[in-house]
Order: C-alpha cells, then sequence, then structure tokens
C-alpha cells in the first residue's frame, strides 16, 4: 500500500477537515431554512409558492419569458389552454389547479 507523505498528509487532512466544517454549515442552514418556511406556513404562507418564488428569483426576466412562452406552447399542444397568444403560465397554472380539484 503506498502512502501519502508528511505534507500530502497534512494537506489531505486540512481538506477532510474543511469539508467537514462545510457540511455541518450546510446542514445548519438546510436547518435554517426549513424552520423560516414552517413560519411562513404557520403565518398563512403557502410554502411551495414561496419555494417557486425563490426560484423563479435567480432566473433573469429573459430565462422566466423564454420559459414561461415554452411552457404555453408544451400546455396548448396538449389542450390545455384554448388560445396561446392570450394565455400565460398564471392562467395555465390556475387551470391545473381547478382541474386537480
Amino acid at each position: 500500500m503506498t502512502t501519502l507523505h508528511g505534507n500530502a498528509q497534512t494537506q489531505l487532512r486540512q481538506f477532510v477537515e474543511q469539508l467537514e466544517r462545510l457540511e455541518e454549515d450546510r446542514k445548519a442552514i438546510t436547518d435554517d431554512i426549513r424552520d423560516k418556511l414552517a413560519e411562513a406556513k404557520a403565518v398563512g404562507f403557502d410554502v411551495k409558492t414561496l419555494r417557486q418564488i425563490l426560484r423563479l428569483r435567480k432566473k433573469s426576466k429573459d430565462d422566466r419569458d423564454e420559459e414561461e412562452a415554452i411552457l404555453d406552447t408544451y400546455l396548448h399542444a396538449l389542450g390545455m389552454l384554448d388560445d396561446p397568444d392570450t394565455a400565460s403560465s398564471a392562467d395555465s397554472i390556475n387551470y391545473q389547479n381547478e382541474a386537480a380539484e
């Protein structure tokens, strides 16, 4: 079996320890996010919608517009929208929610 020499062994140990700390930080942040979403839910906000808003805010307006246009095209092709020129993703989401009820 090959062993690492002093400097490489020290470097390896430092990397592993740093990664372990980062994993602990990630868990703490994940717990904080979960707590904040539970708090928002407790006062009446819809967590699924909040998560969707967070995803949308990460994207540029152009990316959101493109994604919405593609979604409208697909929904129209599946017969889930009447007129692709007057419909929007918000309309399609409402349509999907009503269909689910």
